[in-house]
């Protein structure tokens, strides 16, 4: 089940998301992601926001299949891109063998604990064995309510590593950081590059 005030809340801030999402063309995480599949490829992107990210891959030769709750996100990400992006949450991921790729980058943090398993195997029934998983999550302990009324949870490295290989996905690459978020706090993050058994 989605988390409405987590949508209501990125319906209501559009323009502060996109001042801090910035610019992806030079983003390595975005670009690694982009050099480990093929021309061609089809990528869910999972929580895409304003579908920047979806734009860069769709540039670069993929083909994305960008996907947000929030309807304000997604009407701007099709004024601004013209990218098909559609109105659906993390439970409505349903496709079978469809995808070489998807980019959940920091999207999965507003799931509830209790639904992340179910959704992880979810995306490994969409995604076509050897597909490629990028999944960035926050850091930390427990959940928590942003200045926004965001919903957050917050992970181990070593819980989330075994999350995805329990949903069937090898991890291939740990990355760890920290940013500044769109509420003014620098935060650490990791992302994991799984791929599909």
């Amino acid at each position: 089940m989605s988390d409405q005030k987590t949508i209501q809340a990125y319906n209501g801030q559009v323009e502060n998301y996109l001042k801090v999402v910035g610019d992806l063309q030079v983003d390595p995480l975005l670009l690694r992601f982009i050099d480990r599949l093929q021309v061609g490829d089809y990528v869910l992107d999972l929580g895409c926001g304003p579908a920047i990210a979806s734009a860069v891959m769709r540039d670069k030769g993929l083909r994305v299949d960008p996907v947000d709750a929030a309807a304000g996100m997604v009407q701007v990400a099709n004024n601004q891109f013209n990218i098909g992006a559609r109105q659906a949450s993390f439970s409505q991921i349903d496709s079978i063998d469809t995808y070489h790729g998807v980019w959940a980058n920091f999207s999965l943090l507003h799931a509830q604990p209790d639904d992340l398993a179910a959704i992880l195997l979810s995306l490994h029934r969409a995604i076509k064995p050897q597909g490629v998983l990028h999944l960035g999550m926050k850091l930390g302990e427990g959940s928590k309510r942003d200045k926004y009324d965001r919903f957050y949870a917050y992970y181990s490295q070593a819980d989330l590593e075994s999350r995805i290989e329990a949903a069937g996905f090898s991890v291939e690459h740990v990355e760890l950081g920290e940013s500044l978020g769109m509420a003014g706090d620098i935060e650490p993050w990791v992302v994991l590059t799984g791929v599909a058994k």
